[in-house]
């Protein structure tokens, strides 16, 4: 938390142009007085008292007065010019409500070779060139809430979504041991849904530290089955339910053998998380009516 509000601090973004609020959700030590935030003129702490990113998020939309709005989580540093940046593609982009950039990883310990297979559950992604899309599904345009900008229109939207559609309280993380996500998908989505789009730009960059703990097989097979099953359920929410096909007795003990002869540990971990994923995912789909 230092060192992100420190990049926070060293904004070229005169800091009268910008409102920094705190959404302090159920810290074991709460947030308020302990952190030194007097150098900013506009800062708040917010106290969210029910667990998870999405309550997290919404609250911090509900609270936030700007037009435009940008999520930094406590283990992100922003490059000292993303805020100024971040408003001039607001202005020069109108037709998008939703955009990002590039977010480098910083690992405090050297990274495993297999990583590079579940890069993208840690939110890192270097952007080539500038593009955008207003396609719910393209997700090559879509940043991660780490660094996300969105239009105030966009926030307003979004809140109602999740506010008349309790359904949607499944996505988004809840402490550290329920590893979904896909809140920040749902989000961006909603941009489109009211006619604007998504982007990502050069111009934008900031590091997002990965903790050890992060970069363990166990905590990375968790992570991608919650990723996958909160995939499958925003999918549902938008019109495309997720569907599993049955395969014969005979067919499912072939396969199980073969995984377990020819995989290797972690692949064969990785597919059974998958499958419970879906499977999972449709029990619950199933009972939206």
């Amino acid at each position: 938390m230092d060192r992100t509000l420190a990049a926070l601090q060293g904004q070229t973004l005169a800091r009268e142009e910008w409102e920094l609020l705190i959404v302090d959700n159920l810290s074991d030590i709460a947030l308020n007085g302990v952190l030194d935030l007097a150098w900013h003129p506009r800062n708040r702490i917010i106290r969210e008292e029910v667990l998870g990113t999405l309550p997290a998020r919404v609250r911090g939309l509900l609270e936030a007065k700007a037009d435009l709005i940008l999520f930094v989580d406590d283990d992100n540093l922003l490059a000292s010019n993303y805020l100024e940046q971040a408003v001039s593609l607001g202005s020069s982009h109108p037709f998008l409500g939703v955009w990002g950039g590039t977010n480098l990883p910083d690992f405090e310990v050297p990274p495993p070779a297999w990583i590079d297979d579940f890069r993208h559950l840690l939110a890192c992604a270097v952007v080539e060139e500038d593009c955008w899309s207003n396609l719910k599904f393209s997700y090559a345009t879509i940043p991660p809430t780490a660094g996300m900008c969105l239009r105030r229109v966009v926030a307003d939207a979004f809140v109602a979504s999740v506010q008349n559609d309790p359904r949607r309280k499944c996505l988004g993380r809840v402490g550290k041991h329920q590893l979904t996500g896909a809140e920040d998908m749902d989000l961006a989505m909603t941009a489109c849904d009211i006619g604007l789009g998504t982007g990502l730009f050069t111009c934008l960059q900031l590091t997002h530290l990965i903790p050890a703990y992060r970069l363990t097989e166990d905590y990375m097979l968790r992570l991608s089955e919650g990723a996958a099953y909160c995939a499958h359920l925003l999918h549902a929410l938008r019109g495309r339910p997720p569907t599993h096909n049955r395969s014969s007795g005979v067919r499912t003990i072939l396969g199980s053998l073969r995984r377990h002869l020819f995989w290797s540990s972690r692949r064969r971990r990785h597919f059974e998380g998958q499958l419970r994923a879906l499977q999972n995912a449709c029990k619950l789909t199933a009972t939206w009516h």
